[in-house]
């Protein structure tokens, strides 16, 4: 059985030395490279243009365009660390149509040195080869086969990362027509490891210094710009607490979420990137209490209950806080990696300068869903505690007047925020604590995930999303 302390954390590992079992992948983070603007070309740029073939895919998402795509040379780059060989992208003639091979295929160009396909736009995070067979080899008991079969069927592809970043190229060309030296960055669960194949795409456009009341003004023109873009359908503000952009690209139907200026989005992006490859199972244990919350209902802000995030924080405080850690905590042992006030540009380099971790609790993907059931149905008192990953304890809700009279505090570990502050009435706060715990009881009884989640269900229609 796991147990959890709230005092004194005590390191389940080292850095230094990381046990050979329990080696990390190594951490791909991704470069923002934008400071050079005029190696960004449009889609549609000349065919002189330094320019590369892309990789067929998308075509069962409708993902086509009838317009031939120009990739940039420099872009929000999905670097491994380091690639075996240096190769600047080729120049290859731009084909009159792009065809993209099927969501969930291999990148076989990419993996085989195609040098239409450089490694800087690999844009999945591949673990070490054995990583799929050290995950199978903890997961013998029924519960652990079936998360592990549930992430490797919904986890996000390289190909749906790739048309993000295609994306994301061609809307920060076209968004230069009304800020010339705007730079776009694609954060979120995209970039952070966390998506799934039907997660949507979320977006920082980071512009010249404005008042925050010029915010929506700004999603303002750029609706207006976006309503005469081709490739764009239903753009619209959205006036929140964070105000954003919401619109979908037409061929495809994936939607996008744009703010601007909301900079906390890229810091926390690399943050929990960091915590999601810092251990095999952190990536399949979030999915899946994703899935279930979702599931539950109790995964849906709008309607005053946990957001995503909320949810993330959760599962890596839970993780931190185990006798034997499997998480550390990042923010206390390398503070300079993850300064709040470094500037945009250096959050990943910063990054990657943590070394890798290795955690010494061999608990497999089963028992930590288990445990994280229990800790928050009979361990974790949410009437007086906080839920920090930046301190990777519980703190008490008396130490600020933030916390006051709220049914659940989950901190920001930047802002020191809190994210959990859409759960504001209790007949939600109850939904959520008795599902905690009428699920812990059943999975610890039938020893099965399809006891409390229609396995086949939510893989066929994650698939559907592909």
């Amino acid at each position: 059985m796991l147990r959890h302390h709230t005092g004194r954390r005590r390191h389940g590992a080292n850095y230094s030395n990381p046990a050979p079992m329990y080696s990390p992948p190594p951490v791909n983070h991704h470069e923002y490279n934008h400071l050079n603007m005029a190696d960004i070309h449009s889609w549609h740029g000349s065919e002189t243009s330094s320019s590369i073939d892309v990789p067929h895919h998308m075509e069962t998402r409708k993902r086509r365009f009838n317009q031939p795509f120009l990739y940039a040379e420099k872009r929000q780059c999905f670097d491994s660390a380091p690639p075996p060989y240096d190769m600047s992208p080729a120049q290859v003639p731009v084909s009159p149509r792009r065809h993209f091979p099927e969501v969930g295929e291999p990148m076989r160009a990419a993996e085989h040195g195609d040098p239409r396909f450089p490694m800087q736009l690999r844009p999945a995070v591949p673990p070490p080869s054995d990583s799929h067979s050290w995950l199978q080899s903890c997961s013998t008991d029924r519960l652990s086969s079936e998360m592990l079969e549930l992430f490797e069927a919904c986890q996000q592809q390289s190909s749906d990362l790739v048309w993000k970043e295609v994306c994301r190229v061609q809307l920060q060309e076209d968004i230069r027509r009304l800020y010339p030296v705007a730079r776009l960055y694609l954060t979120g669960s995209s970039m952070n490891g966390l998506g799934c194949r039907s997660s949507d795409a979320d977006l920082c456009l980071v512009i010249e210094a404005r008042k925050k009341h010029d915010v929506v003004a700004a999603l303002s023109e750029l609706q207006k710009l976006f309503r005469t873009l081709s490739y764009i359908v239903k753009a619209t503000v959205i006036r929140a607490k964070v105000p954003i952009l919401k619109f979908k690209e037409r061929s495809s139907g994936l939607e996008f979420d744009l703010n601007i200026n909301n900079t906390v989005g890229i810091r926390n992006t690399f943050l929990l990137r960091s915590y999601a490859f810092a251990d095999l199972r952190v990536r399949p244990l979030i999915l899946v209490i994703k899935k279930w919350a979702r599931h539950m209902k109790i995964n849906d802000a709008s309607q005053g209950t946990l957001s995503s995030y909320s949810l993330v924080l959760m599962t890596l405080h839970y993780l931190q806080t185990l006798k034997e850690p499997v998480l550390p905590c990042l923010q206390k042992d390398f503070p300079t990696c993850f300064d709040p006030s470094l500037l945009v540009d250096q959050i990943p380099e910063e990054a990657k300068r943590v070394p890798p971790f290795a955690s010494k609790n061999p608990s497999s993907l089963g028992k930590l869903f288990i445990g994280f059931l229990r800790y928050y149905s009979t361990e974790f008192r949410w009437d007086q505690q906080v839920i920090s990953v930046r301190l990777a304890k519980a703190f008490p809700t008396t130490s600020s007047t933030v916390w006051k009279n709220k049914f659940i505090c989950v901190e920001e570990p930047f802002e020191r925020r809190n994210v959990a502050q859409a759960v504001h009435k209790k007949i939600k706060f109850d939904l959520i604590t008795a599902q905690f715990e009428k699920s812990y009881r059943i999975v610890q009884s039938h020893g099965n995930l399809n006891s409390i989640l229609p396995l086949r269900d939510i893989i066929n229609k994650e698939v559907s999303h592909s």
